[in-house]
């Protein structure tokens, strides 16, 4: 089996969660390949999401492994079936890879928890205010390099429209709201369309005033996206390198504690969206 070219975020995935059930039985490397009558080159290289592997692989490999969760093996599997190119590769080699594994990530998502600090989430961005944004990078991307980034980040905005979306909650602080990104004017423009977007059935838009006080630090922008079952959440934050992935328990169950929390200290959305209309006049 040839090894793959370009390795995304959900094909790695899928390897770790294989590791993990192994893992979970107590078998090293060496004694699943006894057990499976495989090779340890195999099972390493279907584990770091190198090699592909198929549904019928999958439940062959969890039957022997004796995992418990059903539904856990059908979305391991659902996983391993999948043989779509998403429109996230259109931009492969002209983009970072952390930017097409966060598409793919939202186009697979059943839910997504964001909080957003000091900028507008990134599906609920306006044309201008994408541009106003993406003109603050250091250094200064060139002309091409913007207008493909400017087609990607607008692109990742159809996951809201299509047929049975995800429910999207979407925390978003005073600071965000009152940063003016390429002005006043670019500034009015984004928090009225962050209104229009709020009034769709699957968007929830939560503000977080000033007055909330402190709240656990969930860094400067967190998503939390529901898989089909909870072993398959993802945990995304921004970095100065671009997207991390974590997905390890702990981080699931810690940021799963901490967007409740600031849900909690958020206004609801009737009170939300006064509190940006106001913004809006303000700025």
């Amino acid at each position: 089996m040839a090894p793959r070219k370009a390795l995304t975020a959900r094909q790695r995935r899928l390897g770790t969660e294989l590791r993990k059930i192994r893992e979970h039985t107590g078998l090293s490397m060496t004694q699943a390949a006894e057990v499976l009558g495989t090779d340890r080159t195999t099972i390493s290289n279907t584990e770091s999401g190198r090699f592909g592997v198929s549904p019928e692989r999958v439940r062959t490999w969890a039957g022997h492994y004796a995992c418990p969760d059903a539904a856990y093996v059908d979305a391991l599997a659902a996983m391993a079936a999948e043989r779509i190119t998403g429109w996230w590769e259109d931009y492969r080699g002209d983009l970072a890879s952390g930017a097409l594994d966060l598409a793919e990530l939202e186009h697979h998502a059943v839910g997504v928890r964001c909080v957003q600090m000091l900028s507008m989430p990134g599906l609920l961005q306006n044309e201008d205010y994408v541009r106003a944004v993406l003109a603050e990078a250091v250094p200064p991307p060139s002309v091409t390099r913007q207008r493909r980034q400017l087609s990607h980040r607008l692109k990742r905005r159809d996951v809201l429209d299509r047929e049975n979306p995800p429910e999207f909650t979407f925390l978003i602080h005073e600071a965000a709201l009152r940063m003016t990104f390429g002005g006043s004017a670019v500034a009015r423009g984004q928090l009225d369309y962050l209104l229009k977007e709020s009034e769709r059935e699957n968007v929830t838009v939560r503000a977080i005033p000033f007055s909330a006080g402190g709240f656990v630090d969930t860094g400067g922008s967190t998503q939390y996206v529901f898989g089909p079952v909870p072993q398959l959440d993802t945990v995304q934050t921004d970095t100065t390198n671009g997207p991390a992935f974590l997905d390890a328990e702990t981080h699931l169950v810690n940021y799963r504690a901490a967007l409740d929390r600031t849900e909690e200290r958020s206004l609801d959305p009737k009170r939300s969206r006064d509190f940006i209309r106001k913004i809006a006049q303000q700025v």
